[in-house]
């Protein structure tokens, strides 16, 4: 269906969101009912219309009356002005009063007590918009936006338009709901106190601001602390993806395909891991201290435990963000321009000074951002190797769930970490600024990829191969774990872990039965990670296109918003959506919902950034000649542009499918009995020590991942440039690239 029917065909989706699908979930608020006859099973399981028209609730009327208000700008016939107007209206309207009704039933019912007489049969229960609501929501959205399409906004383009309503609608509802939930607790006074007096003495709290460290040997406060590792972090994480990137696609490493998978490999890791094995090695009992105190008779010490400890694991686990970040960067970069230097008699230096390397800015300033970013948030790293030095993500969760339980003083601080991840974001700007980055044009190219200059090449082999065997070296010291019996006691080989993780018996009439702990919990994290992926993905570079083709009012405020759930620490995005979606008008909480929803907004930004960087390179006369020869907007985008975007579509695919996988600090907020996720039955498994079953799970979830990366490069495929990849002999052209 072409999108100039989109009008009519949101208006028919509202249409049966009211009158035909059940507009609440079901009474115990944990599932949205499916589709159900009209008029069949109690009130609250039916539609609206037949709620509004069997049972006398007549606060669903106007949602009716404005879909019909509506359907005069949804028919093809008559003016754009006119059908904007009724599409404005209708749409509009629509939208304020389903907004309306959900804000007004609380967690006892009805929030207003003047409502009560009229809605007194529903005082007592709690209801949340279920599927019919949710539809009748995204098709007044869509015909609001057709409408301001319509009166010529978004240069008359429906399909822009409704992009970015969609996109604004889920980061208010996903995003900036729970966050500013979450942050109106700062303004909630302390026993005893007054609300001035209590926001002064969490603000200004010398634990945050202090700068002992400078003066003394005092540790700083954790504001300073989390600064200088988030930069730190984002620095070497993005010199060593740089490196990582050169080799692989510009060397004749023999090795590529190992380095790719191995520099990937943190990231399919659960957090334990990582830290388990820097202890192992440089721990006050690990290999590296027991060979130095044997050799030279000197102790290291705890020097782990800290900020090297913390930096080092943080690298460990977002080098490979800056790595897919950077991939498809350095692959996208035309070789004609590096020839056309040489051509120029610049040496092979001066040519990647002044051509590549300015060709990468995107790439390494969007790479930074996030690592920046990732690290201001992370929680797992600090709270395994931290010891004393603290940051804002530990001391969040200690305000949270230590024995202060000061949600106000937890959102303070992540009130500091939001403004800390804007500022980052405002110098990512500065630094790309408004210069041009093309690269891939509409003309052939016919150039081969240059060869790394010698210097750059040594550099990048000096960096990247100790940093490989030093992974190889932490994950086989960890692995181990699941294959000995008992950690640090008894070094005998066993699979007893595996067996209890993942037993397999046949009953009696020989069906088989999966008995092993682990099986309920990693079908549960496989499925929503699978529906989570593709869902970040998709949204992700449609935030991208229109962040670098559109140009609208509050742009910039969305492209931030889009970071915002990065910058804020897992725990608290755990915490601010129980507090938002424990009560209606969405009462989520313990379902799968809830859980996906997490996954996605939580892993949004990386694919919007690697988007963003790729589509930096995309010269835009490729989508506008598509869309000269009378191709839709829609068509231009999935033709044209996302053919050439598929190293940022892999980027996105295998970071949120993986993240989803391996995530802790959110989910174990939102996890419940009918959905445990695989993450959290390690942790517990750690916790009571039994480290053989932990490791073992995580070997298991580590194949798995790695299968899931290849497919999902085996179906997405790469890109084709149209480039020669080699030079015979004779000097004579290859050919194109099949």
């Amino acid at each position: 269906m072409r999108f100039t029917g989109s009008s009519l065909f949101f208006w028919l989706v509202a249409a049966i969101g009211t009158a035909i699908v059940p507009w609440h979930m079901q009474q115990d608020g944990l599932t949205i009912p499916g589709l159900m006859a009209f008029g069949q099973g109690d009130a609250e399981a039916s539609s609206a219309l037949w709620q509004a028209m069997a049972h006398g609730r007549w606060w669903f009327w106007p949602v009716v009356a404005l879909l019909a208000v509506a359907l005069p700008g949804a028919l093809p016939a008559g003016t754009n002005r006119g059908r904007s107007t009724f599409l404005l209206w209708g749409g509009g309207l629509g939208l304020v009063a389903i907004i309306a009704q959900g804000l007004a039933i609380g967690v006892q019912g009805w929030s207003f007590p003047w409502l009560e007489a009229s809605f007194g049969e529903l005082g007592d229960r709690q209801f949340g918009f279920g599927l019919g609501a949710c539809m009748a929501f995204v098709g007044c959205l869509v015909m609001l936006t057709d409408g301001l399409a319509l009166r010529g906004l978004f240069k008359g383009d429906r399909f822009v338009a409704g992009s970015v309503g969609l996109l604004v609608a889920s980061i208010i509802i996903f995003t900036a709901w729970p966050v500013l939930t979450m942050m109106s607790e700062m303004f909630a006074p302390r026993p005893d106190m007054t609300l001035g007096a209590s926001m002064a003495e969490r603000l200004f709290d010398n634990k945050i601001w202090g700068l002992g460290c400078v003066t003394g040997r005092v540790n700083c406060g954790v504001f300073w602390n989390t600064l200088v590792l988030a930069t730190s972090t984002a620095t070497a994480a993005t010199i060593l993806g740089l490196c990582f990137a050169l080799i692989v696609t510009r060397t004749a490493f023999p090795a590529k395909r190992a380095m790719r998978l191995l520099t990937v490999l943190p990231i399919i890791t659960p957090p334990f891991v990582i830290g388990l094995g820097l202890i192992l090695i440089f721990g006050r009992s690990g290999v590296v201290n027991q060979i130095v105190l044997a050799v030279f008779g000197v102790e290291l010490g705890r020097w782990i435990y800290g900020f090297d400890g913390v930096f080092l694991a943080q690298v460990f686990s977002f080098t490979p963000t800056a790595f897919l970040v950077l991939i498809g960067v350095v692959e996208g970069i035309s070789p004609t321009m590096e020839e056309a230097s040489q051509t120029l008699r610049a040496s092979k230096m001066r040519t990647f000074r002044a051509v590549t390397l300015p060709l990468m800015v995107p790439g390494l300033a969007n790479a930074w951002l996030v690592v920046f970013v990732e690290s201001l948030a992370d929680f797992g790293n600090p709270i395994v190797l931290g010891g004393s030095y603290g940051v804002l993500s530990t001391e969040i969760f200690f305000a949270v769930v230590g024995a202060q339980q000061d949600f106000g003083r937890a959102a303070v601080l992540a009130a500091i970490m939001l403004v800390v991840g804007l500022l980052a974001f405002m110098l990512q700007r500065a630094v790309v600024g408004k210069r041009s980055y093309v690269s891939v044009t509409g003309k052939g190219d016919g150039g081969l990829q240059q060869v790394l200059p010698r210097a750059v090449k040594i550099v990048a082999f000096a960096i990247a191969i100790p940093w490989a065997l030093l992974t190889i070296t932490v994950y086989t010291m960890a692995m181990a774990g699941a294959f000995v019996r008992v950690w640090g006691r008894d070094w005998t080989f066993t699979l007893s872990h595996f067996q209890r993780a993942f037993a397999i018996e046949w009953a009696a009439d020989g069906r088989m039965l999966f008995s092993g702990g682990a099986w309920h919990s990693l079908v549960t994290t496989i499925q929503l990670a699978a529906v989570a992926a593709p869902i970040t993905a998709g949204i992700g570079l449609l935030a991208a296109w229109v962040l670098t083709r559109q140009r609208f009012a509050g742009r910039t405020a969305l492209e931030f918003a889009l970071m915002l759930t990065f910058a804020v620490p897992g725990t608290v995005i755990g915490v601010a959506y129980i507090l938002t979606y424990n009560i209606p008008p969405l009462e989520i909480t313990g379902t799968a919902f809830i859980l996906v929803a997490c996954f996605v907004f939580r892993n949004l930004p990386v694919g919007v950034r690697s988007g963003v960087a790729a589509m930096s390179q995309l010269d835009k006369s490729l989508d506008e000649a598509a869309i000269t020869l009378r191709a839709s907007t829609f068509r231009a985008l999935t033709t044209v542009v996302l053919p050439l975007l598929k190293p940022a579509i892999v980027t996105a695919l295998v970071y949120s499918f993986v993240r989803a996988m391996t995530t802790v600090s959110a989910v174990i907020f939102l996890v419940s009995a009918e959905y445990e996720m695989a993450t959290v039955f390690i942790i517990n498994r750690v916790i009571n020590g039994d480290y053989g079953l932990a490791i073992a799970y995580c070997a298991v979830l580590i194949v798995l991942m790695m299968t899931a990366i290849g497919l999902i490069n085996l179906v997405v495929g790469r890109r084709r440039l149209g480039r020669r990849s080699t030079q015979p002999a004779n000097g004579q052209p290859a050919g194109a690239a099949a």
